[in-house]
């Protein structure tokens, strides 16, 4: 099984395949999600950090874009948690949380 390692030094194993989103909150990471996984709000940001993980998707593109969010960014490696099947070893660092934004979490995200 793969490790997720949260900058900070949070390591934990998680299933094959499970979205990264999910995998950070079950482990106690507070992860801002607004849109329950479908891509539209940005707010489950991460920082990929290290790992095989830094294509972003068409989907990513679009709600970038649609949230003004500046396409060099990606070069920073920025995803959408909510959009990675955690496959391999990764490193990231949340960009928003509930503790550094304020704001509740939304509707968990289907698996």
């Amino acid at each position: 099984m793969p490790y997720v390692t949260v900058l900070g030094g949070v390591t934990f194993e998680v299933d094959m395949g499970k979205k990264l989103v999910l995998a950070l909150e079950d482990s106690g990471i507070n992860i801002l999600h607004r849109c329950g996984g479908n891509a539209k709000c940005t707010t489950c940001r991460v920082e990929v950090l290290a790992g095989d993980f830094m294509e972003v998707t068409k989907k990513e593109k679009i709600a970038f874009a649609n949230k003004g969010i500046d396409e060099n960014l990606f070069e920073d490696c920025l995803r959408l948690s909510c959009q990675i099947r955690v496959n391999g070893d990764i490193t990231v660092r949340p960009i928003m949380t509930v503790e550094n934004t304020g704001k509740k979490a939304g509707p968990r995200p289907a698996d």
